[in-house]
C-alpha cells in the first residue's frame, strides 16, 4: 500500500520570526502562498495518481507556520481541502506550525476543518539554543502546545534539528528524550544546512559557526533514529528534501541526497560489529532481509570495507532474517562497536 501525502507548500508568510537557519523560499521552492484552487488542483492530481491509496493519505500544508498565517487566508485553504476529507477521499489534513501559534481557538478551527495531524517545529528543547537561533519560543511552549494537540485527539509530530549553533550531540539526545516524553506519533530530524541569505551564513562566513561534518551528522542521527524507533516513534524524515536549488546553492553542512540511507547503513555496521565482537578475526557470512541488503553492505560497500580493516572479512546475502551462517579464521583480539550500543 502506498503512503504519500498531498504536499501543499505555504512558505514563510505565516512566521513572525526569522530563525538563524531559515530560508523558506529555497526550501519550498516557492515565493508566494498557494491559492484555494491550487489546493483543489493538487488534491485532484493526487486522486488520479494514488487511486484508492489516496484514502490513506493526508492533504499536507508544509513550509511555514500554517496557524500563524492570516486567518481569512488560512480558512480559505482549509475550506478548499475539507470536502476531500469529509467525502472520505483522503484520510485527513496535516499541517506544520510553530509551538507558540497553537491555542484553544486555533485547535477548535483545526478540528472543525478535519485536521488530523499537527507537526510542531520545535528544533531543540534547550532554551539557550532556541534563543541563540532566534526561534522566539521556549521549550515550555513546545510542551504546552504538544499536550494541547494530543488532548484534542490529534496526531502529534515533532521536528528537531542537529548541529545548530550552541547545540551538542548530547544536547540533541536530551531533546530526543524530552520529545519522547511528549509521546509524539512521529518525528522529523534535520541536520543543519547553511543556506545563503541567512544569519547562519553570516556566522559561517565570519568563522563563528562550524556546521557538523557528514560523518558527525550520520553518527548522531543514526543514534537518534534508533532511540525513537525503540520507543515506537516513527522517524518520517531524516534530512531536508532534495531539490536541485538546495543542492546547488547550499553553502555548508552535512548534505547528502540519500542521508537516511547513510544512517540506516551506519546502524547496520554497528549491528554487524556487535555480532562479531566476540568472534575471532576471519571470514563470516551473514544473511539479512532482502530489502535491507544494500543498507547492510553500506554505500559502495563501505560497511564491508570497514569490517575488513577491523580483521573481519564479511559476506552478506539476502535470506530472510539477520543471521550468521558460517565463520572461519584464526582467533584474535575482541572488537567492540565504535558507536552507541543503543543502535540496532
Amino acid at each position: 500500500m502506498k503512503h504519500a501525502n498531498v504536499a501543499v507548500f505555504v512558505p514563510h508568510i505565516g512566521c513572525s520570526h526569522r530563525c538563524s537557519f531559515c530560508d523558506q523560499q529555497m526550501i519550498t521552492g516557492r515565493q508566494r502562498g498557494p491559492t484555494p484552487q491550487e489546493v483543489c488542483d493538487a488534491a485532484q492530481t493526487a486522486l488520479t495518481s494514488l487511486g484508492e491509496d489516496a484514502a490513506n493519505a493526508e492533504i499536507a500544508f508544509f513550509g511555514g507556520s500554517f496557524t500563524a498565517v492570516d486567518s481569512v487566508y488560512r480558512r480559505s485553504l482549509l475550506e478548499a481541502a475539507y470536502p476531500y476529507v469529509h467525502d472520505g477521499l483522503f484520510a485527513g489534513i496535516r499541517l506544520s506550525t510553530r509551538p507558540d501559534a497553537i491555542d484553544d481557538e486555533i485547535l477548535d478551527e483545526l478540528c472543525h476543518y478535519g485536521v488530523t495531524t499537527v507537526e510542531l517545529g520545535a528544533q531543540s528543547m534547550d532554551d539557550a539554543v532556541l534563543y541563540r537561533n532566534g526561534r522566539g519560543h521556549t521549550a515550555a511552549q513546545v510542551c504546552a502546545a504538544a499536550q494541547s494537540i494530543t488532548a484534542r485527539g490529534l496526531r502529534l509530530g515533532l521536528q528537531m534539528m542537529t548541529g545548530l549553533p550552541g547545540d551538542t550531540p548530547q544536547g540533541a539526545l536530551q531533546t530526543a528524550a524530552r520529545f519522547a516524553a511528549l509521546r509524539p506519533a512521529e518525528v522529523r530530524i534535520y541536520p543543519t544546512i547553511v543556506l545563503p541569505g541567512t544569519q547562519l551564513a553570516q556566522w559561517y562566513r565570519a568563522g563563528t559557526y562550524q556546521p557538523e561534518t557528514l560523518e558527525e551528522a550520520v553518527s548522531l542521527c543514526a543514534e537518534l533514529l534508533s532511540f525513537f524507533e525503540e520507543r515506537s516513534i516513527r522517524v518520517i524524515r531524516l534530512g531536508l528534501h532534495a531539490s536541485p536549488q538546495l543542492e546547488k546553492e547550499r553553502l555548508a553542512g552535512p548534505w547528502h541526497p540519500a542521508f537516511r540511507e547513510l544512517c540506516e547503513s551506519r546502524r547496520w555496521l554497528c549491528r554487524l560489529q556487535r555480532a562479531l565482537r566476540e568472534k575471532p578475526h576471519g571470514t563470516y557470512h551473514f544473511t539479512v532481509p532482502e530489502k535491507q541488503l544494500s543498507q547492510a553492505k553500506g554505500q559502495k560497500k563501505a560497511n564491508l570495507s570497514a569490517l575488513e580493516t577491523m580483521g573481519w572479512h564479511v559476506e552478506i546475502s539476502a535470506g530472510g532474517q539477520f543471521h550468521l551462517l558460517e565463520s572461519a579464521g584464526p582467533a584474535s583480539k575482541k572488537e567492540t562497536c565504535m558507536h552507541a550500543d543503543s543502535l540496532t
